[in-house]
This record gives C-alpha cells, structure tokens and sequence, in this order.
C-alpha cells in the first residue's frame, strides 16, 4: 500500500504545471470534455505502465541501496529540470486536435502518450516501481497522473488557458528536491 500512496501522491504533485498538464488544459479548452477525458486517462495509464515495467525489470536487477542513492539523484535533477523547464514545455502543440476528426478520444489519447514519453514522471514511476510493489506503483502513478490531468482538463474548460505556471513548478521542483534529499539520506 505504500506503494500505491507514495506514486499516488509524487506523481500528482510532479505533474503539477508539467507540459501534459499544460495540454490537458489546452485541450479541456478547446473540445468537448468526454473524449478529452477518456483520451488524457487511456494515454497516462498506458505510459505508467511502460514506466512501471521498465522499472521493475530494473528492480529485479539491482540492488536496492544503489536503487535508492540513484533515485534521490534522479529526483534532484528532476527539481533542478522542473525549474529550468520553462516555457519550453508548454511547447507542446496542443492545437493539433482538430475538431472535425472522427476521433477526437484517439487523437487526445495519441497526443497525451507522445508528451508523456520520457517525462519526468515516467522517471519517478520507473524509480518508484523499481524499488517497491510495480502493480501498486502504476495503479497509485495513474491514479495521481489521471487526478492531475482531470484537474487541468476541468480548469481548462472553466479559465482557459491561464494557471500560475511559474508557481506550480517552483512547487514541484521544492517537492522533488525534498524526495531526492529523503531517498538519499535513507540509504547512505
């Protein structure tokens, strides 16, 4: 169950003004909220469980304090990333779904899967699943990303495209740097 918590609760907070966030809101603006939904969660479930079984194919492999010192690590980079990140994730192309498509669920869902791609919250659900229970590791990592992404589509229908971004980032760099400071002082 720790599992399930920690991805629950790292994942939402890290997705917090991340670029699939920002074209969650994009799209929850400029389309009709059903098909934006059921694209955002098919796309995160689908990109969690990548992340989860690259993460526990290496959890198997290594050991568990070399795991952990290597996962504070990644979670400070990935503070120092989400300080430096910028307006260079919110150039993401979320106009590129056309209402017109037959599908607006399959291009929502491609687009969402393409962003999330090497995202760092696909890090920390690597991380996490590597040293904890993988199946609770998705299950919580796509509960907290789906949280998140829901939000951002709900803002996006209610504000438009307007969230104190800069906030939000500070904030999560904040979180990921006090979690790498915490894994690495539990295994040294």
């Amino acid at each position: 169950m720790g599992s399930l918590l920690a991805a629950l609760g790292l994942v939402f907070v890290a997705e917090l003004g991340d670029k699939t966030q920002l074209v969650a809101l994009g799209l929850g603006a400029r389309h009709r909220l059903g098909p934006v939904l059921a694209g955002t969660v098919v796309a995160y479930a689908a990109a969690n469980l990548l992340s989860v079984t690259i993460g526990g194919l290496l959890g198997a492999a290594l050991p568990t304090r070399q795991i952990g010192i290597g996962g504070g690590i990644l979670f400070l980079a990935l503070a120092v990333w989400s300080l430096r990140s910028g307006d260079a994730d919110a150039d993401a192309d979320a106009g590129s779904v056309a209402e017109g498509r037959p599908s607006v669920f399959l291009a929502v869902a491609g687009a969402m899967f393409v962003a999330e791609l090497g995202d760092k919250t696909m890090l920390a659900t690597s991380t996490l699943a590597a040293q904890g229970d993988p199946v609770l590791t998705w299950i919580g990592a796509t509960l907290g990303i789906v949280a998140s992404g829901v939000l951002a589509v709900l803002v996006g229908r209610a504000l438009g495209t307007r969230l104190p971004e800069r906030v939000l980032r500070t904030g999560s760099a904040a979180l990921f740097a006090l979690f790498g400071v915490a894994l690495i002082a539990g295994n040294v």
